[in-house]
C-alpha cells in the first residue's frame, strides 16, 4: 500500500499499531488504515487496532481508507468492524477493499483518490 501512495508522489509513514503504541495520527491529511482478521473465525479487528485508533490523536474528519487481507472465513465481517471503529472515531470513509496480498495493495494504492490538499 505505501510503494503505491508514494508513487503518486506522497510521504508515507508506515504505523504499526501493536509496536508504535501512543502515536498520534494528528498530523495526517490522509489515512489508510488495515489489518487481518485474528483468527480463522474472527469477525472483529484486533483489540491493539481498537485501542490504537482510540488514542491516536484527533483523527475526527480526516479521510480514510479501510482494508483487510483475505486471511480468515470472515473477512467481509472483519472490514465491517475495521469500518465501524473507524467511523466511530469520526474518521471520513472514502474506500475500503479486501486484498489478496501486497501487488494487490500496492496497485490499489498507486490509485487512491489523495488530494495534496488532504496530506
Amino acid at each position: 500500500m505505501a510503494r503505491g501512495i508514494e508513487k503518486q508522489g506522497h510521504d508515507v509513514t508506515v504505523v504499526n499499531a501493536r509496536t508504535d503504541g501512543g502515536k498520534s495520527l494528528t498530523s495526517y491529511g490522509y489515512i489508510a488504515v488495515g489489518t487481518e482478521s485474528p483468527t480463522s473465525f474472527a469477525k472483529v479487528i484486533p483489540d491493539q487496532l481498537g485501542s490504537f485508533l482510540r488514542s491516536a490523536g484527533h483523527v475526527s474528519g480526516k479521510r480514510c481508507y479501510a482494508f483487510v487481507t483475505k486471511k480468515g472465513l470472515r473477512k467481509s465481517r472483519v472490514l465491517i468492524s475495521l469500518m465501524k471503529t473507524m467511523e466511530s472515531e469520526g474518521m471520513y470513509l472514502k474506500k475500503s477493499d479486501i486484498l489478496a496480498n501486497a501487488a494487490e495493495a500496492e496497485a490499489v494504492g498507486s490509485k487512491l483518490h489523495i488530494n495534496k490538499s488532504d496530506v
